[in-house]
């Protein structure tokens, strides 16, 4: 059987957290906010104090990236543009031991649909 990409996301979903905009604005202060969105998506506009690690090099670059080195108790929120990319980096994250990886769901789309802060 040939799976989709949505079929991947799909699956990714079963596996992990998904928070919505709001848990994630009142958790900004205290949570890593990792965009992986493409670095153009980012400069054009990404949530405050969002790491850019696009989605495509995350496991090469997560673990020498400085801000990213407790993978027992830091707690990362990760967004894309929609929810997608997200959900399936959290599921990576988690299987590379980051035990505090979630998926905000509806991605920047959603929060920026709803007015919140963007830089």
């Amino acid at each position: 059987m040939t799976l989709t990409a949505m079929d991947l996301v799909a699956q990714a979903k079963q596996n992990i957290v998904e928070i919505d905009i709001n848990s994630a604005k009142n958790a900004l202060e205290t949570s890593l906010i990792l965009d992986v969105r493409e670095p153009v998506e980012y400069a054009a506009g990404h949530l405050p104090g969002a790491f850019n690690i696009s989605r495509g090099v995350l496991e090469f670059k997560i673990g020498s990236h400085p801000d990213f080195q407790d993978k027992q108790s830091a707690h990362i929120i990760v967004y894309c543009q929609s929810g997608g990319r997200s959900a399936l980096a959290a599921e990576v994250l988690n299987k590379m031991g980051f035990n505090n990886a979630v998926s905000m769901a509806g991605g920047f789309k959603a929060w920026t649909e709803s007015g919140y802060e963007v830089v």
